[in-house]
């Protein structure tokens, strides 16, 4: 399957079904009361974080994901069947925008679920409204559209340990000794095409997540190679490993690609905690080595450990483990703190009795959640289900702002932004 991790789609809820409008027949009973069932609800839209997967192209070929409508409502107070509910798995790890870039909800947990579009609402039938003013209502409610929305999905990879460095040191072959992983390894640059993850075993009772990052190079941040779709995969990483090739002719100058990169992206990933391991140093000449170490030191940051390694022949790759865990250990962020982080869909207060009116030049627009939702809900094909809404509009306060605005009978008055919806005053 190939590795897919930013994708837009378009998520449709289940419209609610519409309310019946029917009246008794019995045998022997000449006028029978209104007996017309509601509508079932539309189906929500669900996104699960799945462990089981990693990666988006799912949705390659299906962008748009629509859930069940409700049923409509049946004779003798039938209600409609509920439509069923869609959940859709992506990764952990997930980040939900919408087309303006803001922050939906961030699925970073496994298995934690969020309803993003809520199906419509079934309509009422004419039996719910019956009163003793209003014995033989008839008509009945449309069930409400669900929600339809325009987002962005964007996996970013959540590991401990991030690998990162030019293409060719070794990252590969490094997370294919310390931990499961079984990437790709060949004597060429760009070998790694899609992150890869590992369980590395520090000890009995301490484990890790490793990422190898596939390689960057100078200018990445800019959208050069292939680290540019990849480089926000490691700002989830608590810590970074830099792996150096000490065959590399200027390995000063080699860090210091990488420095610049992770600090064009993000000035974040240039502040997380890293380990320099210095990767092939089986049969390097003993001398040449210190001195090329020696050189590195002089760039590198304050406290920042710098390790030898072999990650072909096993060298120091113990050393290198308890360093991640020491360093973790001190920049620990536990579960409880990334829970914090979890960005649930947000509603600034209750503004469902808010409405707008608008005078244009031929009548008025009428907007508001609440109202509109009642105009979706009306049959305008039927007075009885008008003077309903007419009566709504007299309680939410509407029917006296229009006259305060001068609307005079025989005007048209619409509702929100679809010109079908509109009766005459």
């Amino acid at each position: 399957m190939s590795f897919v991790d930013k994708v837009a789609v378009t998520l449709i809820a289940g419209k609610g079904g519409d309310g019946r409008r029917s009246f008794r027949h019995e045998r022997f009973i000449a006028k029978g009361g209104p007996d017309g069932g509601d509508g079932g609800d539309g189906g929500d839209i669900i996104l699960r974080a799945s462990p089981n997967h990693n990666t988006l192209s799912f949705f390659r070929y299906q962008k748009q994901l629509i859930a069940k409508n409700g049923l409509p409502g049946g004779k003798s107070r039938k209600h409609g069947r509920n439509g069923q509910s869609l959940v859709i798995d992506v990764p952990v790890g997930t980040e939900v925008t919408d087309q303006k870039g803001k922050l939906v909800v961030d699925l970073v947990i496994p298995n934690q679920e969020v309803v993003i579009a809520k199906g419509g609402k079934g309509g009422f039938g004419n039996a719910h409204f019956t009163s003793s003013t209003r014995q033989a209502p008839n008509f009945a409610e449309k069930g409400e559209i669900g929600e339809k929305l325009e987002l962005i999905l964007e996996l970013k990879i959540i590991a401990d340990v991030g690998l990162v460095g030019l293409p060719n040191a070794g990252k590969s072959t490094l997370l294919s000794r310390l931990s499961n992983a079984r990437p790709e390894i060949a004597d060429y640059p760009f070998t790694t095409l899609t992150p890869n993850l590992g369980v590395v075993d520090i000890d009995q009772k301490t484990s890790l997540l490793m990422a190898d990052i596939p390689g960057l190079i100078e200018g990445a941040a800019e959208g050069k190679g292939l680290g540019h779709e990849f480089l926000r995969h490691i700002e989830r990483t608590r810590l970074i490993v830099h792996v150096i090739d000490i065959y590399e002719e200027d390995i000063k100058h080699n860090y210091q690609i990488i420095r610049n990169e992770l600090k064009s992206y993000s000035q974040k990933l240039a502040k997380l905690p890293e380990i320099v391991a210095v990767n092939k140093i089986e049969g390097y000449d003993q001398q040449s080595l210190n001195k090329k170490i020696t050189e590195l030191k002089s760039i590198l940051p304050k406290n920042t450990p710098l390790i030898t390694i072999s990650a072909q022949a096993g060298t120091n790759l113990k050393d290198l483990k308890f360093n991640l865990k020491d360093i973790l250990s001190k920049h620990h962020l536990n579960q409880a703190k990334i829970k914090k982080s979890i960005i649930p869909r947000i509603t600034l207060g209750d503004k469902t009795d808010e409405f707008k009116v608008k005078k244009i030049s031929n009548g008025y627009i009428v907007s508001g959640q609440k109202i509109e939702r009642f105009a979706d809900r009306t049959n305008f094909n039927n007075d009885e289900a008008v003077e309903r809404l007419r009566n709504i509009m007299k309680r939410l306060g509407i029917t006296h702002e229009l006259i305060r605005k001068g609307l005079k009978p025989g005007q048209t008055i619409y509702f929100g932004d679809d010109q079908t919806k509109m009766f005459i005053f």
